[in-house]
């Protein structure tokens, strides 16, 4: 377990982080794109877009509620069993695969070991440790059904992902459906809502909306909103062939450059629960429940 002084060092670590982040935001600003073709990169798993064999997970290995690192323990970047690994190899191996900067990739693998009550230095971690309820899982996932219906949280929920994707209502350049952050909006206002009325034995924080709303815009970064490339990414946990990260910033995607994108999503979400709220007490709209949801709660 973590000591005293390391519990005392941790607001010193924080803002050390937070100083870097918003140095290499400014050097991001300044600096030139990385090319196509070399956001991954040279020497590590994805190069150029060839991706390490997937492999689906077995019963025996750890997988979690986040498809990024799932599709990381599946591709062998990070152990296949999903067990063992240590916080500072995670934050090498995010950094190199997803292109989030060294600030953001030191931030989270920290969080995550204080989560665990584990030294960020010593210490080794199953991906499934990273579902402890109320810690970083929480319920109203846009991808996963609460705990209180599905209690292995690395099982995702299909027709949420579904949903999600064929509400898409943007395009680029080329003709990509593409995601937007009213999309997700209206899916993740309606999800708060949903999972508030009829699971009862929902938790909530403005941690929790905030930190949902984080995974959300991942989705719009990293990920580019592509709905072909998430189609795989959440259904699969497979990083297509050819795939490398959106983020083409020389120093990755920063937390100060991520948050403009994590409050766009927070905002729009906390609107559309507003309006549906409104609606429903109104009766001018029925909040449905998830099918599969109904079904567990008559057992």
């Amino acid at each position: 377990m973590p000591g005293v002084l390391t519990k005392i060092s941790v607001p010193f670590v924080d803002l050390s982080i937070f100083t870097w982040d918003f140095f290499l935001a400014l050097l991001n600003l300044f600096s030139r794109k990385r090319k196509v073709g070399h956001v991954t990169p040279e020497g590590h798993p994805g190069y150029r877009g060839h991706w390490p064999e997937w492999k689906a997970a077995r019963p025996e290995d750890s997988r979690c509620s986040c498809p990024a690192l799932n599709a990381m323990a599946n591709h062998g970047i990070i152990a296949r069993s999903g067990k063992n690994i240590s916080f500072i190899e995670m934050n090498h191996q995010i950094r190199a695969t997803y292109n989030f900067a060294a600030s953001f990739c030191s931030f989270v693998p920290h969080f995550a070991a204080r989560m665990l009550d584990k030294s960020y230095n010593k210490d080794n971690f199953d991906l499934h440790d990273l579902d402890k309820h109320n810690g970083i899982e929480h319920d109203n996932s846009i991808t996963r059904r609460d705990l209180h219906f599905q209690p292995d949280q690395w099982i995702k929920h299909q027709p949420f992902i579904d949903e999600l994707l064929d509400s898409a209502s943007g395009k680029d350049k080329d003709g990509h459906t593409l995601l937007t952050v009213e999309d997700i909006a209206k899916f993740a206002g309606r999800r708060r809502l949903q999972a508030k009325t009829h699971n009862p034995n929902y938790t909530r924080s403005l941690f929790h909306d905030v930190f949902g709303s984080s995974n959300n815009a991942t989705l719009l970064t990293i990920f580019g909103g592509r709905v072909d490339d998430l189609r795989t990414i959440l259904h699969e946990e497979r990083l297509p062939e050819g795939w490398e990260s959106r983020i083409r910033k020389p120093h990755g995607l920063t937390i100060a450059a991520f948050n403009a994108s994590v409050l766009a999503v927070e905002r729009g979400t906390r609107r559309v629960e507003a309006e549906l709220r409104k609606k429903h007490k109104e009766g001018g709209t029925k909040i449905e429940v998830d099918h599969h949801d109904e079904l567990a709660a008559a057992k």
